[in-house]
């Protein structure tokens, strides 16, 4: 896999309370990932972006929320996660990637 689309691919972390628990548990972090992104292209590019061995990989297509407005009905955009295994021993630190 080409560097171009490793970055296509990984569109960031997803942080949130859930995944903050998850990490600290399980040793999985989230990612927001693109539509078109298969697994072994998640774990492609995890692997070569943080330098992990990855276990497995879970992903889930998040429905946008319908909101009312002022001016009516809309829809929030839906995007696609996943959710990344990591060997015992390894972890990824978002703070100090570059």
């Amino acid at each position: 896999m080409n560097q171009e689309r490793v970055f296509k691919v990984l569109l960031g972390p997803h942080i949130s309370e859930k995944a903050a628990i998850i990490a600290d548990e399980s040793n999985q972090y989230v990612f927001k990932v693109a539509a078109d992104a298969t697994k072994p292209e998640i774990k492609k590019a995890v692997e070569q972006l943080f330098e992990v061995t990855v276990t497995g990989v879970s992903t889930v297509n998040v429905k946008g929320k319908t909101k009312r407005t002022a001016r009516g009905i809309g829809r929030r955009k839906g995007f696609r996660k996943a959710y990344v295994s990591i060997a015992e021993g390894q972890e990824i630190d978002f703070a100090g990637a570059e």
